[in-house]
């Protein structure tokens, strides 16, 4: 639906950015797409995996962990990025002051988790390289 639509009907709220992300499965290498949240930053996309509160990280955000690159859709555009997953006093900052600070909505998923929620940036290959 997301392909076909250009993500047009990927979120009913005009606030709620979704990207589809493309990753092969960290075990069988097959490709999985899914649909998911994410910020703007001026390095590239910020995404997050709540899984909704699950006691456990998003498949696709364990896929994505072994990936070195992904492919995500964001409205038509398509396009190779290299992930980096934000750790220690990076990601806590990402999370406070970015991430909470723009959904402050996510924080009751990451309550109902009782886990630390991974973040990852998501950079166009095109802008890392340079």
């Amino acid at each position: 639906m997301y392909r076909v639509s250009d993500g047009r009907l990927a979120s009913s709220n005009k606030r709620v950015t979704v990207l589809m992300i493309t990753t092969p499965g960290r075990r069988t290498g097959v490709l999985h797409s899914t649909c998911v949240r994410y910020l703007d930053t001026e390095e590239g996309f910020l995404v997050w995996g709540t899984a909704s509160g699950a006691p456990r990280d998003p498949d696709w955000f364990r896929n994505l962990r072994k990936a070195e690159f992904a492919d995500v859709q964001v409205g038509a555009k398509t396009l190779r990025v290299r992930r980096r997953e934000l750790v220690a006093e990076e990601r806590d900052t990402a999370w406070h002051d970015v991430v909470l600070a723009q959904a402050p909505e996510v924080e009751k998923y990451a309550k109902r988790a009782g886990r630390t929620i991974p973040v990852a940036l998501l950079a166009p290959v095109e802008l890392s390289q340079s």
